[in-house]
């Protein structure tokens, strides 16, 4: 009879339990751990969270590999969750996509970003733009009720590869559409305060093509019956690959939207710490 190997333990102070783990294809997975009782974080944060290496092989020391993530839970949630890739020959990812509950993962607790509200200006309508895992922080800021009290509507625009990889943003708006906090924030209609925006670039799918071309060519704004985007009523935040960022940052300065910052609040905000 064999025995199965016990999983290691850490411990260390950064140390956080994992309570559920969802694998929606071979690249992506979310999971969800044990949130410090110390830390408090705004709505579109991230933290550093990780594993421990391998050990030296001449000191026998191990140090942490640690990499940004988004906090996709809201700021009110007793637990953290986490949305990743997976890349196989990555130095964390190649590891974390193999956690079962029950493991724990390093967690410091010192979490920075600019998809914040504080970073915005007041509007009536606030564009989320996010590309695969980019999703993560407005996941967390879509479960926020001062979305919804801030803003007259909002718009989830959410661009990957395959229809496979939108499951987790697919789920995420069912959630939201039959949440009873939610509702009682919102008078009208969830499906015209909150609208949902997937596109595919790859595999066939209802709506395919770049956010980026659908805004330039006003297929966007035709198929949800909106004039356009104004500096006066429009704000937008963007999570997603370096290009994406760069060819969105030229196209909302095109509409007249200037980026803001924590210490200097505007009409957009990007964040830069997300690759992927």
């Amino acid at each position: 009879m064999t025995q199965t190997a016990a999983r290691p333990v850490l411990t260390l102070p950064d140390a956080q339990t994992v309570t559920e783990v969802q694998h929606y294809t071979d690249r992506l997975f979310r999971f969800r751990c044990t949130r410090p009782k110390s830390l408090r974080f705004r709505s579109g944060e991230f933290v550093m969270i990780g594993l421990m290496g391998d050990p030296d092989p001449k000191t026998g020391k191990q140090k942490p590999l640690l990499r940004a993530y988004s906090i996709a839970s809201p700021a009110w949630d007793d637990e953290l969750e986490f949305y990743s890739i997976k890349v196989q020959d990555g130095p964390l990812t190649s590891r974390l996509q193999h956690i079962q509950p029950g493991d724990q993962v390093i967690l410091r607790p010192k979490p920075v970003g600019t998809l914040v509200h504080d970073a915005l200006l007041p509007g009536k309508r606030l564009w989320f733009f996010a590309t695969g895992t980019g999703i993560a922080p407005f996941a967390s800021l879509l479960r926020e009720p001062q979305t919804y009290q801030d803003y007259d509507q909002i718009i989830m625009t959410h661009t990957c590869r395959e229809v496979a990889e939108l499951k987790y943003g697919q789920d995420l708006i069912e959630t939201l559409r039959s949440d009873e906090m939610l509702a009682e924030l919102i008078d009208e209609g969830f499906h015209e305060k909150l609208v949902y925006y997937p596109t595919t670039t790859r595999e066939k799918s209802p709506r395919m093509g770049r956010i980026t071309t659908l805004l330039q060519d006003g297929t966007v704004f035709a198929e949800l019956g909106i004039d356009g985007i104004s500096p006066k009523t429009d704000r937008a935040m963007v999570c997603g690959s370096l290009g994406l960022n760069s060819d969105l940052k030229v196209i909302l300065e095109g509409f007249g939207l200037r980026e803001g910052a924590n210490s200097d609040p505007a009409e957009y905000v990007v964040e830069k710490a997300f690759v992927g």
